[in-house]
């Protein structure tokens, strides 16, 4: 179960500061997040981005549904394994794509 504690609040503005804990570590934010849209952060490796300190990365349901797919990460032990990410991973639904790439698919009653 993930839990979110506010640490600190600045009184002048909506600024905060925050601990977010799940089941793969602490992110405390403000936080810098890698983007790992398909299950990987372009140019660097996993150990790499642990060595920046990096908490969590962000990946995209949506474009790993489209590639590798869904089965490929099931198969693969989920997408931690997938990733070689054993910290926390952000997922971004992927409904913009779904919207702003309409054009290049189908939607239909089955997905």
């Amino acid at each position: 179960m993930a839990k979110f504690e506010i640490l600190n609040t600045d009184s002048d503005s909506a600024a905060r500061r925050a601990v977010l804990t799940t089941a793969h570590g602490k992110v405390e934010t403000p936080v810098f997040c890698p983007v790992g849209t398909a299950g990987a952060v372009k140019g660097t490796t996993p150990q790499q981005l642990k060595e920046t300190g990096s908490a969590l990365i962000l990946a995209n349901t949506y474009h790993l549904m489209l590639r590798p797919g869904i089965e490929t990460v099931e198969e693969l032990g989920g997408l931690h394994k997938f990733m070689a990410w054993n910290r926390a991973i952000l997922t971004d639904s992927g409904g913009y794509q779904v919207f702003s790439l309409s054009s290049l698919s189908k939607i239909n009653d089955d997905g």
